[in-house]
């Protein structure tokens, strides 16, 4: 366990206070290496709120690079990184915000081929991408690979969040459960078709980001079997309780899915 320095002390001492974090549980979040899965608008708050609260090692996936249209809701980015590869400035961004923080880039789109290999570094994967495909190859990868997922997903005026456990068994359901398949293609709009408000990226982002804290420290009620959806114009939260789904291609009680190629194809993007 590391040692808090006096810096370190000073720097997390809002933390420390709490009772339910201490100098133990600051301690825990500099061990801890959480990966996260696009550096856009859900990735951007959720990666300098994970960076400020002192977590060790971040890992960070990301093939893009940063444009004007990003700026909007992407804020782990400025107008000099435009044209910069997304990792290389949410690096620099964590860096000057906390060099307690290894911030660790890996500029390459997820795959069947290579998700196994990215989990296997880290103790908590957070998703912040904006497709299903992504999400549902990071549900089936966390299972199997028995990794805890936070994940959150937001579209124009609406974001959703939960965490999904499913490798402890009932009552944790997975991604699967509530989503049993990706929606036909096209069937709902990208971000860059129907739109986001900024601030909406910044609220969910910032709600995963305490929502892995609390799974790193384990403190409160994990989002585990709870879907939380915000509607940003009616200024409402609502959660809705979620049951493991006997019938789960993944984790019901007679699975079809049992590696990763027997999930679906086709993986790739990871931004919001």
């Amino acid at each position: 366990m590391t040692e808090l320095q006096e810096q370190q002390i000073q720097r997390y001492a809002r933390h420390i206070v709490l009772q339910e974090v201490g100098g133990v549980g600051q301690s825990a979040l500099l061990d801890a290496k959480v990966l996260v899965v696009g550096a856009g608008g859900l990735g951007s708050p959720l990666l300098m709120y994970l960076a400020a609260a002192g977590v060790g090692t971040i890992g960070v996936v990301d093939d893009d690079i940063v444009s004007l249209s990003n700026l909007q809701r992407q804020v782990a980015h400025g107008t000099p990184d435009i044209g910069r590869p997304k990792v290389e400035s949410a690096k620099d961004r964590a860096a000057a915000l906390n060099p307690d923080v290894n911030l660790v880039p890996h500029q390459m789109r997820l795959n069947p081929d290579n998700v196994m290999d990215l989990l296997a570094d880290y103790d908590i994967i957070a998703d912040g991408s904006d497709n299903f495909d992504t999400r549902f190859l990071l549900n089936d990868a966390c299972f199997l690979a028995k990794k805890t997922l936070v994940s959150a997903a937001v579209l124009r005026f609406d974001g959703q969040l939960s965490t999904y456990k499913a490798y402890l068994g009932p009552p944790n359901p997975c991604y699967r459960c509530i989503f049993p398949e990706p929606p036909p293609p096209d069937s709902i709009p990208s971000c860059s078709q129907g739109g986001v408000l900024g601030a909406m990226a910044g609220v969910m982002g910032t709600m995963q980001a305490t929502e892995v804290i609390k799974e790193i420290l384990g403190i409160g009620a994990s989002l585990s079997g709870r879907l939380v959806i915000h509607d940003a114009l009616a200024g409402e939260f609502r959660t809705v309780r979620v049951k493991p789904d006997p019938n789960c291609a993944l984790c019901g009680d007679n699975p079809s899915i049992v590696d990763l190629r027997q999930a679906s194809q086709g993986f790739a993007g990871t931004e919001t």
